[in-house]
């Protein structure tokens, strides 16, 4: 099997590095070991668009500048929500006031606007239900809140309309120089290539130091999601910075939730969580978490090692809380660097949108009448708690790239995240797969091949 460009990976940075490649007149496949694009994303579907005012190395500060403006762009073009919702730097530490005046010398440096110290009222009229008394704060009105994962599927879609072949389920195991190119070996198959661009970070390379991922740098963050009932919600993103170990960071998601993540160097309990919650979220109860799950991140460098470039290798290394903040503009520096070393030429036929979608939730009664009358499935409410139908299911199941897992449909339409956490959809949800996909419900799975949702059924009984 010979493509021009094999793409290694399958992450937001993958999918996008897929689309920007999709416009020109190349054979390529993109390798994707999991079921599903993009699942190196947050479970929440919600993501924070950082203007780089915040970080200490320039050159991440630029690619996020960058990023920005780009996200901005292309979910205009396929419309994705971009709420731009800005962000508070606090703390309750006087002695970390230092952190906020070198982060708007650096912002202001570096020409990043909107960028501002604030004091006294402004900050609260910013935020009327801050849960402390802050006298000093740094202020970003650039700061945004997207879904990522639609906008890495969006990525995908229009890349696999445009001839690019996701190749899933399959992981890179070996890659071999060979004469003009690469051999790169899969689980499943062999294939040969041109030029290999990897995004797998960190586990595979040409040298075969394979499995080399770094957890030294690597920290983890502890997120809490609050269901959106609570009365003095935040209207943005607010960071309170305690001390060099502890920041608890709120984040207003998408679905009118509220999502607390705490980083911490110690292990705290989750009173000791929610009570550092409260100094931002006024109000929370236990009673209001709707999930807890942990995530890793890391604060390293992401650059485009082109080192063997002149083979026909690139590999993005690093990993980096922003990725998805700068994921478009690594994607546009790898575009160049393969427009220099390839002789490509751009498609006439190219498409740059991707296929309508329909959010049921989001019409008005006319046109939820209208597209009832074309498709009956939509007015078959399959989830109360955010109103999704039974026609959107299908929809992200049939679409290029479409749903395979209860996960990948609930990424996609924003199921199960309600208030009930799927207890009442689940079951709904993995019925319309095991119809879709002509297969029993025993072999439906939640997110990989080893996690089967049901493992038998009972005899006496004809459905499950």
């Amino acid at each position: 099997m010979d493509y021009d460009v094999l793409i290694l990976g399958g992450g937001i940075i993958g999918c996008a590095v897929a689309y920007e490649l999709s416009k020109y007149n190349i054979n390529i496949a993109l390798i994707e070991k999991d079921y599903d694009v993009a699942n190196d994303l947050s479970c929440s579907n919600t993501a924070v668009i950082y203007d780089g005012s915040e970080s200490y190395d320039d050159i991440m500060a630029k690619l996020e500048n960058r990023g920005t403006s780009l996200i901005e762009k292309h979910c205009k073009k396929f419309n994705i929500k971009y709420n731009k919702v800005g962000a508070l730097r606090i703390s309750s530490n006087e002695t970390r006031y230092d952190v906020f005046d070198i982060m708007y010398k650096n912002a202001m440096e570096r020409s990043i606007e909107g960028v501002n110290i604030i004091e006294g009222n402004q900050i609260y009229n910013i935020e009327p239900n801050l849960g402390t008394n802050i006298n000093k704060a740094l202020y970003s009105k650039n700061i945004a809140l997207i879904a990522p994962y639609n906008l890495a599927v969006s990525y995908a879609e229009v890349a696999a309309d445009n001839g690019v072949n996701f190749r899933l389920e399959e992981e890179v195991i070996d890659i071999k120089n060979i004469s003009k190119g690469f051999k790169v070996t899969t689980n499943k198959n062999k294939f040969t290539c041109k030029f290999v661009i990897n995004t797998i970070s960190n586990e595979i390379s040409i040298d075969k130091q394979s499995k080399t991922y770094n957890e030294i740098n690597s920290k983890k963050i502890k997120y809490i999601l609050f269901n959106g009932k609570l009365k003095n919600n935040i209207n943005g993103v607010v960071i309170n910075d305690i001390d060099d170990d502890t920041s608890i960071i709120n984040i207003s998601t998408l679905s009118k939730g509220s999502l607390i993540g705490i980083k911490s160097n110690n292990y705290l309990s989750l009173e000791e969580e929610l009570k550092l919650s409260q100094s931002i979220l006024t109000g929370i109860k236990k009673e209001s978490i709707t999930n807890i799950f942990t995530e890793t991140y890391s604060e390293e460098s992401m650059f485009i090692d082109d080192s063997n470039i002149i083979d026909g290798y690139i590999k993005v290394v690093g990993n980096h809380y922003a990725k998805i903040t700068i994921a478009p503009a690594i994607a546009l520096d790898i575009e160049e660097k393969i427009k220099v070393n390839m002789n490509i030429t751009k498609k006439r036929d190219y498409v740059d949108r991707k296929r309508e979608v329909y959010i049921f939730r989001n019409m008005s009664k006319d046109q939820k009448n209208k597209i009832i009358a074309l498709d009956e499935r939509y007015g078959n409410i399959i989830c109360s708690c955010n109103c999704i139908s039974e026609g959107e299911i299908v929809d992200s199941i049939r679409r290029p790239l479409g749903a395979r897992t209860v996960k990948a449909v609930k990424r996609r339409t924003g199921i199960g995240l309600g208030s009930c956490n799927g207890s009442d959809c689940n079951m709904k949800i993995i019925k319309i797969l095991a119809r879709e996909m002509n297969k029993s419900v025993l072999n439906v799975v939640d997110d990989s091949m080893h996690s089967k949702v049901l493992v038998g059924r009972i005899k006496e009984f004809n459905e499950i």
